[in-house]
């Protein structure tokens, strides 16, 4: 077998590995300490293939963010979590919602990654992990698949563990409802 494909291999073993132990309880979630529910949400600013090429979360104030993490452009579950929150898009801005993607591909990569699945919202690169490490989303090369919703304040409302990428962005959106509603 080539190198290429031992690799494929091997990561496609540890994202599924992973997934099924991001099911654990969050005080033991995998990819370290989740920053807490109810504070301000840790701030960051990354590169993206968007716009001017930077975003912050400061620049979206007024409004909600899911801030969704995920290990790799072009791998199946992955593409699948995309196509669904693009599926959508129309449904999270009536809900003054902006979706921002994050992993540690570069922006070549996430540029690549968007004109190949037609995404229409900004992806993040965090390129060294700072950001995933933040958020309690990184496995030490990759970050980890969660999801977090920041209300128009920055402040965190909600995590999302072992996600489901056939069905997270109808989770995210219920969910979405449900703090609104509150």
């Amino acid at each position: 077998m080539t190198r290429r494909i031992l690799l494929n291999i091997f990561l496609a073993s540890f994202l599924i590995l992973s997934s099924w132990l991001s099911y654990i309880p969050n005080a033991l979630a995998m990819g370290g300490q989740q920053p807490p529910l109810n504070e301000p949400a840790p701030l960051f600013t990354l590169p993206t293939n968007t716009g001017d090429g930077e975003v912050s979360l400061q620049d979206y104030r007024g409004q909600w963010v899911v801030l969704y993490f995920y290990p790799k452009d072009f791998t199946s579950g992955c593409t699948l979590e995309a196509r669904r929150f693009q599926q959508d898009l129309a449904q999270y801005q009536d809900r003054n919602a902006q979706i921002l993607g994050v992993s540690a591909d570069d922006v070549d990569s996430h540029a690549e990654f968007c004109d190949s699945e037609g995404l229409k919202f900004p992806l993040l690169a965090d390129t060294t992990g700072e950001i995933s490490k933040a958020y309690g989303s990184w496995y030490g090369f990759v970050s980890a698949r969660h999801t977090y919703l920041i209300d128009p304040d920055g402040i965190l409302r909600d995590i999302f563990l072992g996600v489901m990428p056939a069905v997270h962005s109808e989770e995210v959106l219920a969910r979405l409802d449900e703090l609104e509603a509150a």
